[in-house]
Formats: structure tokens, sequence, C-alpha cells
């Protein structure tokens, strides 16, 4: 286990950082935050902007780096990057995409350079699902494989999960699957309607509340973790359940766990708060969900614009949280979806949209108020 888990000051440092490396991919996934396309852009980091930004996260000590894309697959450097992480201590997770390009061979010199962990996508419990999700016939088979070579090479898997309205009929399927998978950690994402995600595709808070009640069950027998992304509010369910368990004397002892290297983050970390993303050309965002820049790496240091700038310090700061959300009594553990009250309201510091629960001290607005502030979606696609 990371020992700087339970140390981290989101203050000075991120518990997750994420270089996206690349938007160039294969697949045309209709959730995909970025809209990627098949070819790399000209102005991507370059290798040596790489060890750069890699150099300063080893300096911010932040637990957990992530490569992304798009596909990172598709950078020629990619090995190279990793071995240099691994060369400074950094723990290094990949995203790639389930296309031809992803091979046995590749996934053993993803080992051999230093890969921590191996994060693929299944979401869906069949191909049909699956492949109409990634937009490419295949990527299902591909994706069983990835997970089929990276145990054998005995490298740690992740699968990450993006429940929406194309696929929540499917969940009980999917957990099955989930079980039958010698993994670390499954990670569920939940839909934020932004690049080619779609506000016909977004589940509604009652939607949100059934899965977090089929993720809490799974995590008592399970042998792997869950962690939910831009889901924050799973964390109030969390407690609610476990003090409610411990009131009728029913608090159950989670299941051992597959050993984790990389380790879990400690509770109240959202969109630029313990979190932060840099793209592909440098630019530094909240969360890869969240399309409003802090900065670049080319101008300022990493630690700078995570520190310094208003964007922010303004995320970090639970008073500046509006709606329910500023009055939510858990707010300093889920504060919600930063990501997802953008893209509804075009307000980051507003209320999440998907969230069920009515603090104690609240009192809804009027409908006549409420109707006035209608939802928008801020989309690229």
């Amino acid at each position: 286990m990371n020992p700087r888990i339970n140390t981290v000051d989101f203050n000075e440092r991120p518990f997750i950082a994420i270089w996206e490396v690349t938007q160039a991919c294969d697949l045309a996934c209709v959730h995909c935050r970025a809209s990627a396309q098949p070819d790399r852009h000209p102005l991507e980091l370059t290798t040596a902007e790489g060890k750069d930004l890699i150099g300063q996260i080893a300096q911010m000590q932040a637990p957990v780096f992530v490569l992304t894309g798009g596909d990172p697959i598709k950078r020629p450097d990619l090995f190279e990057l990793i071995a240099h992480a691994r060369s400074l201590g950094v723990r290094v997770s990949l995203t790639p995409s389930a296309t031809p390009l992803l091979t046995r061979e590749i996934v053993v010199c993803l080992k051999e350079a230093g890969l921590a962990r191996l994060a693929v996508s299944l979401d869906g419990a069949c191909a049909a699902t699956h492949d109409a999700f990634r937009g490419m016939s295949g990527s299902f088979t591909r994706t069983m494989d990835a997970v089929r070579w990276a145990n054998e090479t005995g490298l740690p898997v992740q699968i990450n999960t993006t429940f929406s309205r194309r696929n929540i009929g499917e969940i009980k399927a999917i957990v099955a699957l989930m079980e039958s998978l010698k993994i670390t950690l499954w990670s569920v994402f939940f839909l934020v309607p932004t690049g080619r995600g779609k506000l016909d595709d977004l589940l509604n808070a009652d939607d949100f509340e059934e899965v977090f009640s089929r993720l809490y069950s799974l995590s008592k027998s399970a042998s792997f973790d869950i962690k939910t992304t831009e889901a924050q509010h799973y964390r109030r369910f969390l407690l609610q359940q476990r003090i409610a368990e411990r009131k009728q004397g029913k608090e159950e002892v989670a299941a051992g766990k597959v050993a984790d290297v990389i380790g879990r983050a400690p509770r109240g970390l959202n969109d630029g708060k313990g979190f932060v993303f840099i793209s592909h050309t440098g630019e530094v965002f909240p969360s890869g969900f969240l399309p409003l820049t802090a900065g670049n790496i080319r101008q300022q240091s990493l630690a700078a614009i995570y520190r310094e700038s208003e964007l922010f310090r303004k995320l970090r700061d639970t008073s500046k949280l509006e709606g329910k959300c500023g009055a939510c009594e858990f707010k300093e553990i889920c504060g919600g979806s930063r990501s997802r009250a953008y893209a509804l309201t075009g307000n980051p510091y507003g209320e999440e949209p998907c969230c069920a629960y009515i603090p104690k001290r609240y009192t809804p607005p009027a409908p006549a108020v409420r109707k006035a502030s209608s939802l928008h979606v801020l989309q690229v696609a």
C-alpha cells in the first residue's frame, strides 16, 4: 500500500493526477468526454515536456498518476514515459483503448516498462452492448483478452464502467461479470453530458441511488475494491448505510480484497480538490469532465496552477457551493459533481443535478423559481 495516501493535503497536492497523453483514438465512444479523433494533435506535449511533467508529478508526490487518452498506445514514446515515471518512483496506471493496437506483446512490454496497473473499459455484459458503446465491433473480446493477458503477466487490472441509459438495464449482469474477473478495482463512472455524452443518456437521481445500492451490496463480498467517478454522493450513501447498520447491530466486515499497490483516496476528493487533469496540449483542468482551464504547464508549473489558481482554490472551498449542496451536512465528504453541475447549468458551484438527498436544513426553491432556472447542457457534439 502507498503510505502517502492518508497524508495528502488537497490544498498542496492532488491525490490523483491524470495526463491525457493524446486525443488520438480509433474508437468513437458514445460518451467520450474528449470527442477523440483518429490522428494525433500537432501541439501535443513532446517527450521532453512529458518527462518534465512527470518530474513535477514526482515532486508533488501525487500518489496516483494515470496516463489516459484518446488511446495512449497511439504515442510511440509511451514505454519511455512509463519507464521514466517508474525511475522517479511514480506509480503509473494506463487506460488504453481496446483496439487491434492492444496486443499481448504490448501488455507484456507495459509490464516490463514498469506499469503499475492496466485499466480497461467494460460498458456492457455482452459484446453487443459494449461494442455499441465503443463504436467498434470486437472491442468487448479485445477487452476480455487484455484482462487475461494482464493476469498472465502479473499486471494488476482495473475495470472502468460508465453507467448511462444505454446500459443501466444490464447492471445485474455487469455486476456478475465483474465478479467473474480477476481485478483489483472496479471504477464506476457516471455519465457527464460533455463531449459526445448526451443529456438523453444521463441517469436520474433515483437511478443513481439504485446503482449505489448495488455497489454497496457488492462491496461486502467482492474480492476487489469499488470506487465511483463523478458520483461523489456515493460517499454520502455509504455513510448513511453504515450508520443505519451500526444502529441495527448489523454492521458487516468487508471481505478480504486483492492486494492493491496504489491504494485508495481519502474521503472528500472532488474536481480540483485532490484531482487534476492535464490535457494533451498542457492545459490544466480540475477534471477531464470540467472544461474550465486554470493555466498551461508550458507557461506555469503544475504546482503553481493547482495551488494558486483562482479556479482550483474556489473549487476546494465548500463555502462556494450553492443550492442544496451548499446546505448539505455531507458537503465535506461529498460536494457533488462539479462537472455535472457545470454541464447542466453552466455553474460549477451549483448543486449536483442527480442527487436525490434533501439536506436537513434545506428549503427547496418555490416551483416558479426552479422553473425560471431551467437546466441547459454545454456540449461539443
